[in-house]
């Protein structure tokens, strides 16, 4: 096949007061109807291994954290609110995604596998209807991103357009694996969040938000597609926001099942206290608590700034 030399994703804009290029997804902390039932899909389904547990919640993940889940009392799903559209779980390679899909085959648990070019995914839900990303990356295959009109580019290496949406080959995904690899076995402990995508009331605000006020790299705003993506350290993108529940869509009510916050992992405790100066240069409204810094976007997304550290030592 014919390589051609393609566009990489880079930054339509960096940050006047850049995030720590360090920064990485930390968790995701889940509101649920029915802990028992989502600690089996998790743990069964998924692969991830049960951290921690006490009273109405619970911690789950590879090395880390990955998923935190507190059971509430009459929860509810609402449609047309914001919140998040999925969390997706970054794996190191194709063998150990091929081997999370199949694990999803095998116990006969829906999923949609997709090529985005330059990631290899699949998506499914837990049984409370929060959608899940597991992904790797490909890079080595084309590229996928927004282009300078706003619009959405894929290419493969030969040059080959795509819309990014491509059923992915499966027979090369398990071509990877072995007849030793163990479909039951938890996630390796190198299995970390790879970014969050988020359900917002207005991309321009939210843009500002993340961007400006935060500090993450613009890496552009596809209006067509109604999403923006932004990013620290150079990646294609650590958090996606859309506004497919609705323009000016409201933040969910109190009993709502889904999102309670997630988490960024900083570094360090001195860039924790670098951006706690930042937001109150800012005006930024935030409240300091023991695991962190936690502030909500402008569609009331709950976002907490944290080191691994603190997320560890505080539940």
């Amino acid at each position: 096949m014919n390589t051609v030399t393609l566009p990489q994703p880079e930054p339509v804009a960096l940050a006047l007061h850049r995030i720590h290029p360090q920064t990485r997804p930390g968790y995701v902390h889940l509101k649920v109807a029915n802990l028992e039932q989502q600690l089996v899909f998790y743990q069964q389904v998924l692969g991830l291994r049960l951290h921690w547990r006490e009273g109405a919640s619970a911690g789950l993940g590879a090395g880390a954290d990955l998923v935190r889940l507190t059971e509430i009392p009459n929860g509810r799903r609402y449609r047309g609110v914001t919140g998040i559209y999925h969390f997706a779980i970054l794996f190191p390679n194709r063998r150990e995604l091929a081997r999370a899909v199949s694990r999803l085959f095998a116990l006969r648990w829906p999923n949609s596998p997709t090529d985005h070019i330059m990631t290899k995914t699949t998506y499914l839900d837990d049984p409370e209807g929060n959608n899940i990303e597991l992904y790797c990356e490909s890079p080595e295959d084309g590229v996928s991103m927004v282009d300078a009109d706003g619009g959405f580019l894929a290419r493969h290496t030969d040059g080959t357009p795509s819309d990014g949406r491509e059923p992915l080959d499966l027979e090369a995904l398990f071509s990877h694996l072995s007849q030793d690899d163990r479909l039951d076995e938890p996630i390796p402990r190198e299995v970390h969040l790879g970014h969050f995508h988020l359900y917002v009331a207005n991309l321009n605000e939210t843009r500002r938000f993340y961007h400006e006020l935060l500090g993450f790299d613009d890496m552009g705003v596809a209006r067509s597609f109604r999403m923006g993506m932004v990013s620290a350290g150079g990646y294609h993108h650590h958090i996606g926001y859309n506004t497919w529940q609705g323009e000016g869509a409201p933040p969910p009510p109190p009993d709502s099942l889904g999102l309670l916050h997630f988490s960024l992992d900083l570094p360090n405790a001195e860039e924790l206290e670098r951006m706690d100066g930042r937001l109150k240069q800012e005006g930024i409204s935030f409240e300091r608590r023991p695991d962190g810094l936690f502030l909500r976007d402008p569609s009331q997304n709950g976002v907490l700034l944290t080191t691994p550290g603190l997320a560890e030592s505080h539940r």
